[in-house]
């Protein structure tokens, strides 16, 4: 009987190793597969990839000389991945509105060793250096779109330009449709924003309905969305500049990154990150959309993501209502937020009109 115990129990201690062995077997493959697949991306490379030949179709209002703008180069002259600060990322956000309309145009950087971010709203209207007979850096999308690359095409065209304005090619595009904002939102939980002012618009042609009351609320995803898009009322009562409407955008971001910060939301990575693959498009590889999303709770809050606008220096008005760039305050703003290389970007890297 004694022996059958110490057998019993020697049995027991031997299937008790095996199991913590098999575990700790597991863990150990486990997170060298979650390491091995989780990384922070690589810097894109200069990438001269544009073929004359495979252009489709070149519209009235576009010119083939704008598809060489920066001449295929990220970075700028002088400028090599040597020089790129450290797990410092930069982003290009496009809001379309429907088709190949870019409503929303930002550059947004990630340094991820201070774990802090910067959105740069680019207005729509601001006037570029290009060939074509519309110079609004709204127009590169569908004019790159209609050339024949399709989205592509449209969105190498938008990063050419904005090169112009403030330097470098953005490293990777986030591109967000209308559909794919409201789930982003609906997802956290909605948002919590002070609504400035009594929206109240009707536009049946575009089954557009916006009835929002001025004061703090909370907005679920189809709200949000008409928050950011609202411009002026019924009969041209409260009506609000492209600079307030950017920074109601702006708003909307800030309270998105707010709730995904928080505890239980970081939980819903996974959601999030299927919303992304269905509903967003974006050249960022799934391993580095991992990283990325790892990321998320190291932010020190809404504190470490900062907003701004892309300075101006007035407006053409009519009548195309361009809007001129200031040059010397936006290689002072590029210096401070997005740049991400160690030395500075000047003003001779930029290729900005003048005002007339």
């Amino acid at each position: 009987m004694q022996l059958n115990n110490k057998s019993n129990k020697h049995t027991k201690k031997s299937k008790f190793f095996k199991i913590t062995m098999i575990v700790i077997t597991v863990l150990i493959a486990g997170t060298f597969l979650f390491t091995s697949l989780i990384k922070p991306p690589s810097i894109p490379q200069d990438d001269v990839n544009i073929n004359l030949n495979e252009i489709a179709f070149l519209p009235p209002d576009g010119n083939a000389d704008d598809m060489f703008i920066g001449n295929g180069l990220r970075a700028p002259e002088g400028f090599t991945t040597e020089d790129r600060k450290e797990q410092f990322y930069t982003f290009l956000l496009v809001g379309l509105d429907g088709g190949i309309n870019t409503d929303t145009i930002m550059v947004a950087s990630y340094d991820g060793i201070n774990k802090e971010s910067n959105i740069i709203s680019i207005p729509r209207d601001s006037k570029v250096n290009v060939k074509r007979k519309v110079k609004k850096i709204n127009a590169a999308y569908p004019a790159g779109t209609l050339y024949g690359g399709g989205k592509e095409g449209g969105i190498e065209q938008l990063k050419r330009e904005a090169k112009t304005i403030i330097g470098f090619v953005p490293d990777f595009y986030v591109s967000v449709d209308l559909d794919a904002f409201v789930r982003i939102v609906d997802a956290v939980g909605g948002v919590e924003v002070d609504v400035p002012l009594d929206m109240k618009y009707d536009d049946p042609t575009q089954d557009l309905h916006i009835n929002l009351k001025q004061g703090k609320q909370h907005l679920d995803g189809e709200e949000a969305l008409l928050f950011a898009r609202y411009r002026k009322g019924n009969n041209g009562h409260n009506i609000i500049s492209d600079y307030q409407r950017i920074e109601n955008q702006q708003v909307v971001i800030k309270a998105i990154l707010d709730k995904l910060i928080k505890p239980e939301n970081i939980l819903k990575i996974p959601e999030f990150i299927e919303i992304f693959t269905d509903s967003v498009d974006s050249d960022i590889k799934p391993e580095n959309m991992l990283w990325f999303a790892s990321q998320l709770n190291k932010i020190k809050g809404t504190e470490a993501l900062s907003t701004y606008t892309l300075p101006t220096a007035g407006t053409s008005g009519l009548p195309m209502y361009y809007e001129y760039l200031d040059k010397d305050a936006i290689v002072e703003l590029v210096k401070k937020t997005i740049n991400p290389y160690k030395k500075d970007i000047e003003a001779h890297d930029l290729d900005i009109i003048a005002g007339d």
